[in-house]
């Protein structure tokens, strides 16, 4: 079977975190169904609490299903794979996710597709885009990765660029908490920034050396930490807005950088972003701006499949059930940093 002759259809979970995500897409990166549920209760924590995400992925997974397929106008007969994301991420989430899939595989007798996290968030391009093809640059920054990675092809990359320590997305978490914004601190940090101005303060731009293009964002932390002691609590509640846009500047002013500076060198001429920073307002302009005016056409998911979804897992399925790459009822969820095909 190919994509060409016939019109399938591949049911997808992605729990690795705290959303739990199931969606129904067909081959045609038609999304037919994309159905989340988000955890709020995480924001009384100021952080993600495993046991708990991992409980409300058992309580939420299966009427999930149901409203997936329903929401495609599909059942469970009309679906010709299950894909699942593996890894990386939170190990109690993901099985539930792998588990449940594998149970419905053995049951329906369908083939199980699994799918690494990361490569799910490069998919997501296929959404918007479903003709991009490669060679491209790809900016990966979700959760505890930021990665540069350059696709001559679909199944074939090399990491550029990948996080010392602390990633992007980690970074806006912590410097929000510290700010006593909340959780989660990329969306607080973003829309508190559009009010500030980011040269408020010259914040460290971690790595920022030629010829590096690796990621740190500890010292960064450190120094806002730094700086929020030594500040009157008065002078902090008055320029909240302007240390915001500055930490926002820190964080992304050195992905673009190394980014921009990386496809100019190897005459790169496309940039695709990916993962839940890539729904930040300044990156997306910035990115954008400083692309275009180097012949660098920049591509961005919509903002709805930039966070985690299931949509992105079922797209990344599609060249797998094409090779009939599947899994076995073996299959084990493992969590492993990294952008790896698996």
């Amino acid at each position: 079977m190919t994509a060409s002759e016939n019109t399938f259809k591949i049911l997808s979970f992605e729990t690795s975190c705290d959303d739990t995500s199931t969606a129904v897409i067909d081959n045609n990166y038609h999304v037919l169904s994309n159905c989340i549920s988000s955890q709020l209760v995480h924001e009384e924590f100021g952080g993600v609490v495993p046991e708990l995400a991992s409980r409300l992925h058992l309580k939420n997974i299966m009427w999930l299903t149901r409203l997936a397929l329903k929401k495609a106008d599909t059942s469970l007969s009309e679906i010709q794979a299950i894909a699942v994301s593996i890894n990386p991420g939170l190990i109690g989430s993901l099985l539930v996710g792998v588990s449940f899939a594998k149970s419905l595989a053995y049951a329906t007798q369908k083939p199980l597709i699994a799918i690494n996290h990361m490569v799910g968030h490069l998919y997501a391009i296929k959404l918007d885009y479903p003709d991009l093809e490669p060679p491209y640059l790809a900016l990966v920054a979700s959760g505890g990765h930021t990665e540069l990675v350059y696709f001559s092809a679909r199944q074939k990359y090399e990491i550029i660029g990948r996080t010392r320590d602390d990633a992007a997305g980690e970074a806006f978490d912590k410097a929000a908490k510290l700010l006593g914004l909340g959780y989660p601190g990329g969306p607080l940090i973003d829309k508190l920034a559009r009010q500030g101005n980011r040269k408020y303060i010259a914040f460290p731009r971690g790595l920022d050396r030629k010829g590096d293009f690796d990621f740190s964002y500890s010292g960064l932390k450190t120094s806002i930490r730094t700086y929020l002691l030594k500040t009157p609590q008065e002078v902090v509640q008055t320029h909240q807005a302007d240390i915001a846009a500055s930490v926002q500047a820190a964080i992304v002013d050195i992905m673009v950088k190394k980014a921009v500076n990386y496809a100019v060198s190897k005459q790169v001429s496309r940039i695709v972003v990916a993962g839940g920073v890539a729904a930040n307002s300044y990156l997306r302009q910035s990115l954008s701006s400083q692309g275009s005016r180097r012949g660098i056409e920049v591509y961005f998911p919509s903002i709805g499949y930039c966070m985690d979804n299931a949509a992105m897992i079922g797209a990344a399925a599609i060249d797998k059930f094409i090779r009939q790459e599947f899994s076995g009822l073996e299959l084990n969820a493992f969590s492993t940093k990294g952008l790896r095909f698996v």
